[in-house]
């Protein structure tokens, strides 16, 4: 397991990662509703830097009106959220790659089965930055749980109640002896990895399950997409069947906490050549750069934390200047 940083962000404070705790009367622990989003702080030539920040705070933004809970997004502004990442990075004083885990908690007591008009709270915490998937030959099962649907719990929606479903999938899949698993939807066709999105190289050309098959819209998927465009890669996005992996000359895996895992065995069958193919070794190598802030196009996608002071206060007070503004 992953080791976890001492300090995290609760309730608009900097706590001990020991006092950030809910209520089990409330909604987060009695339903699962929350969602979440985990991002990279990591050690740049220029910095401590964030990895495509804003879209991480957007995919909280979205899964929350798609679940609808209607009270973070009114008191949270992307700066706000900015400040409170600076905040938690200096109050543990990151000196290696670790990730974040964000998440909007319903916190109202008992309310029962409702989503709207109640009590939210915000934590952050930190942890090292290990990979979930094995980066050099992971195998893989197909899972004998399906993707739940988007008319049931909406994938694009990052919702923890949901990841149930990841654990049944996943769990299945160690308990047979392979590294992870590969969700189908209910029609067959490949959605994605318990917590990572899936590539395959066919004939030269990468491809992706587009995003109406009932997986997340990962964050790095768009940017493994831009990469290929970049490197003159062909990409498309279209439904895979199952037996296209099994065909495939080279599949991988990718997610802030997946990275860029290549795949040898799917099914107890090889995938291609058995060893990291060419087309997913490049797009490896870039994405690493890119994390390095070494491709000069790419630093838009990076937030930079120790470029001013600011800090707990400067975050505190804006939050509860926000808040006064909004009338709460």
């Amino acid at each position: 397991m992953a080791r976890v940083y001492e300090k995290a962000y609760f309730k608009d404070d900097i706590v001990p990662i020991t006092e950030a705790c809910l209520s089990v009367a409330s909604s987060a622990v009695l339903y699962g509703l929350s969602v979440y989003t985990v991002f990279p702080i990591l050690i740049t030539r220029n910095g401590l830097a964030t990895f495509r920040l804003r879209d991480h705070y957007q995919r909280l933004v979205n899964s929350a009106r798609i679940v609808g809970i209607d009270t973070f997004e009114p008191l949270w502004t992307y700066e706000a959220f900015q400040e409170a990442v600076r905040a938690l990075a200096k109050a543990n004083a990151i000196s290696e790659n670790v990730f974040v885990r964000a998440t909007v908690h319903v916190d109202e007591l008992v309310p029962g089965t409702r989503s709207r008009g109640l009590a939210t709270t915000v934590s952050m915490f930190v942890y090292e930055a290990v990979p979930i998937v094995r980066q050099n030959g992971a195998r893989l099962k197909t899972s004998v749980w399906r993707r739940i649907p988007d008319y049931a719990i909406p994938s694009r929606a990052k919702v923890n109640g949901s990841y149930v479903n990841s654990v049944l999938a996943k769990q299945d899949a160690l308990d047979c002896g392979y590294d992870d698993c590969i969700f189908l939807d209910e029609g067959g066709h490949v959605c994605e990895l318990s917590a990572g999105n899936i590539f395959i190289v066919r004939n030269g050309t990468l491809i992706t399950p587009d995003t109406t098959r009932d997986l997340l819209e990962g964050i790095n998927r768009l940017m493994v997409l831009e990469f290929a465009h970049d490197l003159n890669i062909p990409a498309v996005e279209r439904g895979i069947d199952l037996t296209e992996l099994y065909v495939a000359e080279e599949v991988f895996a990718c997610g802030t906490s997946t990275f860029i895992a290549s795949v040898i065995e799917i099914d107890a069958r090889i995938v291609g050549a058995g060893s990291v193919g060419p087309i997913t070794k490049q797009i490896r190598e870039k994405h690493e750069r890119v994390l390095r802030g070494d491709e000069p196009r790419y630093l838009k996608h990076l937030t930079f934390l120790d470029d001013h002071e600011r800090g707990t206060d400067f975050a505190l007070k804006y939050r509860g200047a926000l808040a006064e503004v909004v009338g709460t």
